[in-house]
């Protein structure tokens, strides 16, 4: 079991097929975005067990849409969410391949966004790329990238703006803006 705000216990799947994000990253992040979650638009790439949406919602998020490959934790994170929603809260949780299911929310602009891949997968820079193409970071939007020491490092990059880097052990977050029209790809 995994505690988040208000010590609500969520399921976890058993082993590390998944790989939780750690509780102090979780409240360090919550605490960096504490004014902007009441009434926001949260989407979760790469959910696992659906910790991040369902303290969001916790944190009073008006919606929370995630997108989850496996099976067994797109099953656990939709119950986790179905057990802390409030019947004004919306939540929608899409099975499949995070790049694909991407498409399916063209022009539906988040206020937050957290970004959780497999550390060592290729996902980075074509899920950022499309989060730019179809427009889903809200104007004044902010992304969490969450990422290892090795691998992936963060920059600036085409329609988004690196705003800020924090490391909690081998954790680290990249928190990205919309880059100012000017400098956003045509």
């Amino acid at each position: 079991m995994l505690r988040i705000y208000g010590n609500r216990a969520l399921k976890t799947l058993p082993g590390d097929a998944t790989r939780p994000t750690a509780a102090r990253v979780r409240e360090a992040l919550f605490n960096i975005w504490q004014g902007r979650i009441g009434g926001c638009r949260w989407l979760d790439l790469c959910a696992g067990s659906g910790a991040m949406g369902a303290e969001a919602l916790c944190r009073g998020a008006a919606e929370v849409v995630g997108i989850e490959q496996s099976d067994k934790a797109y099953a656990v994170a939709r119950e986790n969410w179905q057990r802390v929603a409030q019947p004004d809260q919306v939540f929608r949780l899409f099975k499949g391949d995070v790049v694909k299911q991407l498409s399916r929310l063209k022009h539906q602009p988040f206020d937050l966004i957290y970004f959780d891949p497999p550390y060592t997968s290729d996902l980075y820079g074509p899920v950022l790329e499309r989060i730019v193409r179809y427009g889903l970071l809200a104007p004044t939007g902010e992304m969490a990238v969450e990422h290892g020491a090795e691998g992936w490092q963060p920059t600036d990059l085409p329609g988004l703006t690196l705003v800020r880097q924090k490391h909690y052990g081998t954790t680290h977050l990249a928190f990205y803006a919309p880059a100012p029209p000017h400098s956003r790809p045509l």
